[in-house]
């Protein structure tokens, strides 16, 4: 499927799976009287986050770490079910399963999504995309679920090209057309470009990959900081890094900016909410707990600073996690500016497992 080119020391054959509004799927899967419905899996009260949506619904705008109120304004109709993550983190261990038979290279993003290095696998298969189809092919017939493949010569091209065709599709960015494909692209359609960098870009005249590639690495640094390196490579279509099997996640965070700078409590608490559930999904979806919560706080001249507090066991509950971050926020005021980024991570993790271990040597 691919060959050498020069955009890549060593071209490797990378897939990126993402299964179909995973968790959504599920529940129709699971309760045929869903199906065809707008559903959103995650809490319906008033400060209820989204945390995942049917296409059904997502043809309203209703999106993932949507706070509750805006979906149910967007789509009157949107039926809620809360989430049963052991659910999802056993079809997880299946679709996984599937993975390892071909190949050992695996980095997990989430219980949904992966990236596979194929270039050498288990079944000597020389395509990538044959390789892909099979997966796909096997994780339908095994769950009743369908996932959309991504393949190229990185990570950055098979991340795309997994979104390219979803839902249930796959799509290939060979070597010779790497360049073009991103060059076309609107960059808030790039990975790891958010919708406040591109708007920010958009400000310096830089709306596509073809803008975005006449501007050099310095100019990109200036405006950008350390992350301007990595815009200049993605705009050439290059990404070194390797797919790293078993990655270790250090910490987990969301963070917001704001349209406007804010300075009371009352707003700034409104707009923390989100972030903690967003955190905290992401714990109870993958079984992370963790030790310390930092409270981020970006002021409207940029000047940055960071609150933490740490504990000698990981934090068990999502109300704990938020009494410290609003404890931790409380401690700043009065604000002696306007705020216009807040954001809260949790670090020194550890899975359920390891806690379960840790409490049977000490004997608990």
């Amino acid at each position: 499927m691919l060959t050498t080119n020069s955009l890549e020391p060593e071209t490797r054959k990378i897939i990126h799976l993402d299964m179909d509004a995973f968790y959504a799927s599920v529940e129709q899967r699971d309760n045929p009287e869903l199906r065809g419905r707008p559903l959103a899996v995650g809490g319906a009260r008033e400060r209820g986050v989204v945390a995942a949506a049917s296409y059904e619904a997502r043809k309203f705008g209703v999106r993932s770490a949507m706070p509750a109120t805006t979906a149910r304004r967007l789509c009157p109709e949107l039926l809620f079910v809360p989430p049963r993550f052991e659910v999802y983190k056993g079809v997880s261990r299946q679709i996984h399963a599937i993975f390892s038979d071909y190949t050992e290279l695996i980095e997990p993003l989430s219980l949904d999504e992966a990236y596979l290095d194929v270039t050498q696998n288990r079944y000597n298969l020389p395509s990538a995309t044959r390789i892909a189809e099979e997966i796909r092919a096997k994780i339908l017939a095994q769950t009743q679920l369908t996932a959309s493949a991504g393949i190229s010569y990185n990570k950055f091209l098979a991340k795309l090209a997994s979104d390219y065709r979803k839902p249930n599709g796959q799509f290939v960015i060979r070597p010779h057309e790497g360049l073009a494909f991103v060059e076309q692209l609107a960059v808030g359609q790039f990975h790891g470009i958010g919708r406040v960098t591109a708007a920010r870009m958009e400000q310096l005249g830089i709306r596509t990959g073809w803008d975005l590639r006449q501007q050099s690495e310095a100019f990109l640094r200036q405006h950008f900081g350390k992350a301007g390196s990595h815009y200049f490579a993605i705009a050439r279509a290059q990404d070194h890094r390797p797919v790293v099997a078993d990655r270790v996640r250090k910490s987990i965070g969301a963070e917001t900016t704001f349209a406007r700078d804010l300075t009371t409590l009352p707003d700034l608490t409104e707009h923390l909410q989100p972030c903690l559930e967003k955190v905290w999904t992401h714990c109870e979806r993958t079984g992370l707990r963790g030790r310390t919560v930092t409270l981020k706080v970006k002021y409207a001249d940029f000047q940055q600073i960071t609150r933490s507090r740490s504990f000698p066991t990981p934090l068990a509950d999502v109300a704990t996690v938020m009494r410290i971050s609003h404890e931790l926020l409380t401690a700043l005021l009065p604000m002696p500016k306007g705020v216009r980024l807040l954001g809260v991570s949790l670090s020194g993790l550890e899975t359920e497992a390891d806690m379960v271990g840790r409490q049977l040597g000490l004997g608990l």
